[in-house]
């Protein structure tokens, strides 16, 4: 955070900087006609001209300087924002991962309860076809028994 900070900074400072150099390259320099016959005249324009220029520069600078000081707080702000909305989305994005864990383990428990239920289901199923078949069977051989016992007495 304070390198970014420190980052921003260098580079206004750079801005500021080249404007500067650039205004005082050749390019940008006026033109002043030169009188041979007044050569103290000629380098007091251009020391004047200089220290405008300098002035200029450092006016700039201190300008620069001064928006700095005033935005650095309304950036360490948004800097702070930015980390707490950041911490609360993540805190988001663990309980959305988490209720779909949750999620995934009732589904889990249900399918687990479901198959315990149908296996319990033809368990059930199971124990009454037995014993209809123990019942059949108990029948027929009473029933046989019987008709033996019918055959037998015809028999006699």
């Amino acid at each position: 955070m304070l390198n970014r900070l420190l980052r921003v900074k260098a580079w206004l400072l750079l801005i500021v900087l080249g404007k500067a150099l650039s205004i005082n390259s050749p390019a940008y320099a006026q033109i002043i006609p030169t009188n041979p016959q007044q050569p103290e005249f000629f380098q007091e324009r251009i020391r004047q001209q200089q220290e405008e220029q300098n002035q200029r520069t450092q006016e700039q600078f201190n300008e620069t300087l001064l928006r700095q000081q005033f935005q650095q707080p309304q950036l360490q702000q948004q800097l702070r924002l930015q980390q707490q909305q950041f911490t609360q989305q993540q805190q988001e994005l663990i309980r959305q991962q988490q209720l779909r864990l949750q999620q995934e383990q009732l589904r889990l428990q249900w399918q687990d309860f479901t198959r315990q239920q149908q296996l319990r289901i033809q368990q059930q199923q199971f124990r009454q076809d037995q014993q209809i078949r123990q019942q059949q069977q108990l029948r027929l051989q009473e029933q046989i028994r019987q008709q033996q016992f019918r055959q037998q007495n015809k028999n006699l």
